[in-house]
């Protein structure tokens, strides 16, 4: 959590023109620094999967199912509504959509409803296969698919649900694979049934062989991934191509090397948090508070900033057209990542003591509605 939001500080306070993972454009800091942040998104998927399972030590079956079809429809609504008129972009224009993490967590949940009456070996199973087999179908295209062309983006190739010209919906998380994570979570979670030496040991050697499943099928450069890595002009540059797979929908390679050391960090903290980290958990007891106001403070930040160098902020509140998203940037906007790094800092010191506030009232309330949050 504390990761993902260097990825967003990087969309306010960067260059948003700059496509950060394109090795012919990129720089090894800049790549690195979104590198780091394709961790989240499957982390997030995989344990809410083993989250729903753990949630069945004090809800029955169908009660799981139930939280899970509320709680998927509540996220999507907050994607479409909250996340992106009051986080992203300032507007209630609807001009430019985006549909991001919370809409596919959302129905990833919905999903998770209908599994969540099979034996965790089988929603594994099913799982397994989305992640190792939609590579498959990479070549099928909505145009070819006539009135599914909708749906079709919606499960598999990111595109356009409405191209405009006056409203634009994007499509940014297609579901097969993030559901495919989601049930594998959901499996995962078996693995904290088990006595805590041998959950650790499961763990890293499953997290080390994932890795190493990522490296020998990235060099085979076959399959895994719809963009093979080429050979740069330096050794350094070629590393960057092997290393960047696509996120949009998540490939098997990505997946491969994001929940490999995702696998083995949950290893290494299952033996109890670090010292240095224990502050962070205030973070995990409010998740939901957390990532709505972050995204809104981090763009209060960046409307601060324009007033102060501009004496307007209008651009912080336009996002006519997609490359003006989720701001319009103003004349020489872009800050280096020296800046970048400062102002993430910043925001997660200034959402520490909010989180606390929150956590408080979460503990003290008795409002079913805070479950929501």
């Amino acid at each position: 959590m504390i990761i993902m939001a260097l990825d967003h500080v990087r969309d306010f306070f960067g260059n948003y023109a700059i496509n950060p993972t394109n090795v012919a454009a990129t720089t090894v800091p800049l790549f690195f620094t979104r590198w780091v942040t394709h961790l989240c998104a499957p982390t997030f998927f995989l344990l809410t999967g083993t989250g729903s399972y753990l949630a069945l030590r004090r809800r029955s079956t169908s009660e799981l199912a139930r939280f899970l079809w509320t709680r998927g429809l509540w996220l999507i609504f907050l994607d479409a509504v909250v996340v992106r008129c009051l986080g992203l972009q300032f507007n209630f224009d609807y001009r430019v959509t985006v549909l991001n993490v919370l809409w596919a967590l959302g129905w990833s949940m919905i999903a998770l409803s209908a599994l969540v009456r099979l034996r965790p070996k089988v929603v594994t199973i099913f799982g397994a296969i989305l992640i190792a087999g939609h590579n498959l179908v990479d070549g099928v295209q909505p145009a070819s698919l006539g009135p599914l062309a909708g749906l079709w983006t919606m499960l598999h190739s990111p595109g356009f649900l409405l191209p405009g010209p006056e409203h634009t919906v994007l499509m940014g998380y297609p579901l097969i694979p993030w559901i495919g994570v989601t049930a594998v979570g959901f499996g995962l979670g078996s693995v904290y049934d088990w006595t805590a030496a041998r959950r650790q040991r499961v763990l890293l050697r499953t997290g080390l062989a994932l890795i190493a499943g990522f490296v020998v099928l990235r060099a085979l450069n076959v399959y895994g991934d719809p963009v093979p890595w080429t050979t740069q002009p330096s050794g350094v540059f070629t590393a960057l191509s092997f290393l960047n797979t696509m996120k949009y929908p998540p490939s098997l390679a990505f997946l491969l090397m994001t929940l490999g050391p995702a696998l083995c960090f949950l290893a290494l903290l299952d033996r109890g948090t670090p010292r240095l980290l224990r502050p962070a958990l205030i973070f995990g007891r409010v998740p939901l508070f957390y990532f709505l106001v972050h995204l809104t403070l981090i763009h209060a930040a960046a409307v601060a900033v324009c007033l102060f160098r501009y004496g307007d902020a209008q651009w912080m509140f336009e996002s006519n057209r997609l490359d003006q998203y989720p701001f319009t940037q103003p004349p020489d906007w872009a800050f280096g990542l020296p800046v970048v790094y400062l102002v993430w800092l910043l925001v997660v010191l200034a959402m520490f003591p909010l989180c606390v506030w929150f956590a408080g009232v979460k503990q003290r309330g008795r409002s079913p509605w805070l479950s929501y949050l």
